[in-house]
């Protein structure tokens, strides 16, 4: 794609970025940058195009048209290096449950390219830091969601990322489990992870630093939870998201 490079200094940069299905195009030439260390917050109803933006972002799909740098490297000439830089958690539960904690976490780590050595010791950091140490021989299924879900996001982690993924992963959790789930969010962010989220709880939004909202496969909205309410003259995030996802009164 011609025109000035895309910015250097952004964990996320994307500039015209499509795909196309036959006739269909899933995501409409979506133009956006997410910055170092910043929560981005990736929303949009079901079918809006999130997952099919996400698989190209972290070079399981490729574009139809536009370009894209995730962690440094072009999506499209260097997907491989991208996933090694990248942490990813499925809206689905990403671990396997046919085995321990410990053994995903093994697992998980020879994947990242970490050494036995080096999984040793970051694994038994996160046991400790998730006080599941005496859980690590536990198989998966064995344990509950919540637990669940910060295992997964704690492997996605695990290699420390330059950029994290994560794809609804609060779904189904209890609002206690839901709010630890976000202190691990902003604790990633501070160590310098840059974390985008899509969620469909309007209330996350609000902790995020910026959000997008995607409608019909392109950005609605891009800004501030509070700046983009301001903007569109909406009481609430969900009033808004209502407003631009149907097309009703924003107040």
């Amino acid at each position: 794609m011609s025109g000035d490079p895309l910015p250097g200094d952004a964990a996320i940069a994307v500039r015209g970025l499509t795909r196309r299905f036959g006739s269909f195009t899933a995501v409409d030439h979506l133009t956006f940058a997410v910055a170092p260390g910043e929560v981005f917050g990736f929303l949009g109803a079901n079918g809006a195009g999130k997952t099919t933006a996400i698989k190209m972002l972290i070079g399981l799909l490729a574009p139809s048209e536009g370009e894209a740098r995730v962690a440094g490297h072009d999506i499209g000439r260097e997907p491989d290096r991208v996933r090694e830089r990248i942490g990813y958690m499925s809206q689905r539960f990403s671990l396997y449950e046919d085995l321990t904690v410990r053994e995903n976490i093994a697992l998980y780590g020879g994947i990242y390219g970490l050494s036995e050595a080096e999984i040793v010791r970051r694994g038994d950091a996160l046991l400790a830091e998730l006080r599941f140490a005496s859980h690590a021989d536990t198989l998966v299924r064995a344990i509950p969601l919540g637990w669940k879900q910060k295992l997964a996001f704690s492997v996605a982690m695990l290699h420390q990322p330059a950029v994290v993924f994560l794809d609804e992963p609060t779904g189904g959790v209890d609002p206690v489990t839901r709010r630890q789930f976000w202190e691990m969010i902003y604790a990633a962010a501070a160590r310098g992870t840059t974390v985008f989220v899509t969620t469909h709880y309007l209330d996350e939004a609000a902790y995020c630093d910026r959000i997008s909202i995607m409608v019909d496969g392109r950005i609605a909205a891009l800004g501030t939870p509070d700046g983009l309410q301001a903007e569109f003259g909406a009481a609430s995030l969900d009033a808004l998201f209502v407003h631009l996802a149907r097309g009703t009164a924003a107040a």
